[in-house]
């Protein structure tokens, strides 16, 4: 090892900066999305069977629900715009404004060029969690999603049910696109109800059993038309393990809600990102 400078100390205690302050954010007008709520109505529902992964799709101004139902299940979602597979979901960016874990008030963003919100969460029954002993917290936006390579190199065989196949076969029978095709275009998630944090000795990723019950929930509105994708996680509550058939599964259902006409009176679909796209170039 490197032997340390003679200020060492002085240079670990240098003061943390915010990346990203959002004083200058725009926020959500969350009194309007939770009146719009009150009398909302049921128009579709979508059931995800264990380990395998389901499509839905949700207009501008609808509400999604993810639903735990039958015992603790972990949930790996995807959003695209339903108009372009290329506009999806932007875990990376969502984590820099918004934290390692998100609740209700914030925003799921999308990727470049469009940098706009794509969703706002509007309930989450599992706030109550906070952040535990352990570091760990719910709803997380710093985990990949479990693959079949990873797989292969840490364990030398196939295993076929990870939630980047299982997102990739339902976004091909979803579009009728090829395998190959589509699996460029599923991206890292947010693990719903995956209670998840970094070790403080390694800062090693850690996951542990969920606090998930039948019945929780948590719920979004779309701010654009989206087309989402949501695996059941072959890890079931993740309390052990993930990518075999070893854990209990449960299915998830999301279901899909009309706020009542008038109910988001005054609210836009958010166009994407302002910026010009010169990257300096032409100025």
């Amino acid at each position: 090892m490197t032997d340390a400078p003679p200020d060492a100390e002085a240079r670990r205690a240098a003061a943390p900066v915010i990346c990203y302050p959002d004083d200058t954010l725009p926020p959500p007008d969350m009194a309007l999305y939770q009146r719009a709520r009150e009398d909302m109505r049921l128009v579709d529902s979508v059931t995800v069977p264990p380990r395998e992964a389901r499509c839905f799709r949700a207009a501008a101004g609808q509400v999604v629900r993810i639903v735990s139902t039958e015992g603790p299940q972990v949930g790996d979602l995807n959003l695209w715009s339903a108009s372009t597979l290329g506009e999806r979901f932007y875990s990376g960016k969502t984590r820099a404004l918004h934290g390692s874990h998100v609740t209700t008030g914030d925003r799921l963003w999308s990727c470049f060029p469009y940098l706009r919100p794509m969703a706002t969460l509007t309930a989450d029954t599992l706030d109550w969690y906070g952040i535990d002993p352990h570091g760990g917290a719910v709803h997380d936006v710093i985990g990949t999603r479990c693959d079949p390579y990873t797989h292969r190199l840490l364990s030398g065989d196939a295993y076929h049910h990870c939630c980047h196949s299982n997102l990739t076969r339902a976004l091909a029978d979803e579009t009728g696109l090829p395998l190959h095709e589509v699996e460029a275009h599923v991206h890292d998630v947010l693990n719903v109800f995956m209670c998840t944090g970094f070790t403080p000795d390694t800062q090693q990723y850690f996951m542990k059993a969920s606090p998930v019950r039948p019945g929780d929930y948590l719920e979004f509105l779309s701010e654009i038309d989206l087309l989402g994708a949501l695996s059941a996680c072959p890890g079931g509550d993740c309390g052990s393990e993930h990518s075999s058939d070893a854990a209990a599964c449960h299915p998830l259902i999301v279901e899909i809600y009309q706020p009542a006409s008038g109910a988001l009176e005054g609210w836009v679909s958010p166009m994407p990102n302002g910026y010009d796209r010169s990257h300096g170039a032409f100025v």
